[in-house]
């Protein structure tokens, strides 16, 4: 697949972004541009558009290179520059265009569901700025990233080595229970030294947050973020009925599994360091050796399900958008970041070679898709789809491959268990997900609560949708903080229950493709070019499912999953 940069119509296709001085001319020329015909209505969105993805495009590469070497001060400087020079100065231009936009009658004669979504976006933008809000809105943007940078600066020595704290998580594989408990201890007294730092950021982070809600006129910070995040489909009320229901229909089955690992393991309960090994004592699956080999055989397997699947990662490969292996003083986690203006998008990772990292690389690489599939929309808002649509696209990835795993896998019987790990893991992150939710939903609705009442909130939370399986005796801190290692509360507040109502959707493009897999794989493509040119319900519609997060279809496919799981343990 050959992939040029589009020919600019706007700015000048040797632009960079080098100071707010050379980026401002264009903004001026936006706002004080005569719109009198439809024409010229149509030609200033599309220039607007070509300026949003340009600006968006160099903020995406000061991220993507800062969260590859966080060590580099440049790197984290040229990030810094953007968000506290370029971001604060950007925000009053953009409102005043919106403005413009919103008031244009010519508005009215685009009637497509596309540009009615488009519109909505942008009076939901003109309701949420403030004046006030910028200078916090850039601290927030700055202070964010912090927690990827004291991870990313984690690790712990093993056998006279210093090993990513990625690569120590892999070692609570092995089924050496003195070397799981040794690792699991070091791994908790190195985060041990950061959990007030990270504490004390959050406390900032919440009460900046609830600042800008504030100003904006909302009474929290939850309530902000519902029209910040466009959640025009679902009400918090709904969010409510999901973490109920997680607990009541997915809760007993995870509890299931626990008490059969402890069964297997000859242990009345699992201690934390048990959590990720083999009850039967296998070794720890090793799909591949290194990132070269993972994007081969991940290639190999979107050829043999849609050759357009394997040409978008080969582009990816000759463009050098991908670093995909875990090393020092590189952010933890990983991410596909969309490039609106090329359309390739870029794919981070910290592989090691586990079965998660491989899970991990389809994951990203179902993003990856969409990007390709949604390049060629008329507008960068087009492109920009909610977290439920996008999730959607990964998600059902991850189900869709599962069959064509034997590209890593030889031994049929390391497949069976990859794909029970797997279906397992599916049913096992719900109640993390809500567990996630509902915290937040706490945090925002009690800005005010002191570090205890925290720790206290986050430990009941914990109770409700825990197993009970596992003894923390002696390792009640390392629970007490388990939530600062989830990046989402810092870096991307209320991003998260969007992958539990997406896990929903993939598992019901899975059920369809159990009865007709290119159809649903069809299904599958149609939907993902979309991207936000129809509502959420209306891109999982053409996917063939439904966009329901009630109690009744998580039981249906609780159910599913769980007669899946037996017919391969048979």
């Amino acid at each position: 697949m050959k992939v040029t940069r589009p020919k600019r119509t706007f700015l000048p296709d040797s632009f960079k972004i080098d100071t707010w001085e050379n980026l401002e001319p264009f903004f001026i020329d936006l706002e004080n541009r005569a719109i009198d015909t439809k024409e010229t209505f149509e030609k200033w969105i599309s220039d607007q558009s070509e300026l949003e993805a340009v600006i968006s495009e160099d903020l995406a590469w000061r991220y993507i290179k800062m969260t590859i070497d966080t060590k580099d001060q440049e790197l984290a400087e040229a990030y810094s520059f953007f968000v506290q020079e370029i971001q604060p100065k950007l925000e009053p231009f953009s409102f005043r265009l919106n403005k413009k936009l919103s008031a244009s009658p010519f508005k009215s004669e685009f009637k497509d569901e596309a540009y009615k979504i488009y519109f909505r976006g942008i009076d939901t933008a003109i309701k949420l700025f403030r004046e006030e809000n910028i200078p916090l809105n850039a601290e927030l943007a700055e202070k964010s990233q912090i927690h990827g940078a004291v991870s990313g600066a984690q690790s712990i020595e093993h056998e006279g080595e210093q090993i990513t704290m990625q690569k120590a998580s892999s070692l609570l594989k092995e089924n050496d229970e003195t070397l799981r408990k040794t690792i699991f201890e070091k791994m908790a007294k190195r985060r041990a030294e950061d959990t007030e730092q990270l504490d004390d950021l959050f406390t900032e982070l919440i009460q900046l947050r609830h600042k800008v809600a504030t100003n904006a006129g909302y009474d929290n910070f939850r309530d902000y973020m519902f029209d910040e995040l466009g959640r025009f489909d679902y009400t918090k009320e709904d969010c409510f009925d999901f973490h109920q229901s997680v607990k009541d229909e997915i809760v007993p089955l995870v509890k299931k599994f626990s008490q059969k690992k402890a069964e297997l393991m000859g242990k009345e309960k699992l201690k934390p360091w048990d959590s990720q090994v083999d009850p039967l004592g296998r070794k720890p699956l090793k799909p591949f050796k290194d990132g070269k080999e993972l994007l081969e055989k991940t290639t190999l397997i979107f050829d043999k399900i849609d050759p357009y699947f394997g040409d978008c990662l080969k582009t990816m490969d000759a463009m050098g958008y991908l670093d995909l292996d875990s090393k020092d003083g590189k952010s933890p986690g990983g991410y596909n970041y969309p490039l609106y203006e090329i359309g390739v998008p870029f794919i981070f990772m910290n592989s090691v070679g586990s079965q998660r990292d491989l899970i991990t690389m389809i994951h990203e690489g179902g993003h990856a898709i969409q990007s390709f599939l949604t390049r060629d929309l008329e507008l960068t808002s087009f492109k920009s789809f909610p977290s439920e649509i996008a999730e959607l696209a990964s998600m059902s990835m991850e189900m869709l491959t599962m069959d064509y795993w034997d590209e890593f896998y030889d031994n049929q019987e390391d497949l069976t268990r990859a794909k029970i790990e797997q279906l397992e893991t599916v049913l096992e992150v719900l109640p993390w997900v809500a567990t996630i939710d509902e915290f937040q939903h706490w945090i925002y609705e009690n800005p005010t609560h002191s570090k205890e009442e925290r720790k206290e909130k986050w430990i009941a939370l914990l109770d409700e949708y825990g197993t009970g399986i596992t003894d923390w005796t002696g390792y009640e801190a390392v629970r007490e903080y388990s939530w600062q290692r989830q990046l989402h509360l810092f870096e991307v507040p209320f991003y998260y229950i969007e992958y539990g109502m997406a896990q929903l959707g993939a598992l019901a493009v899975w059920k369809n493709s159990k009865d007709d897999f290119k159809k649903t794989i069809s299904a599958y493509k149609k939907a993902l070019a979309l991207g936000y040119t129809k509502s959420i319900p209306g891109v999982y519609e053409t996917a063939n499912i439904t966009f329901d997060f009630s109690k009744k279809n998580i039981k249906a496919l609780a159910e599913f999953v769980e007669e899946e799981l037996k017919d391969l343990e048979d």
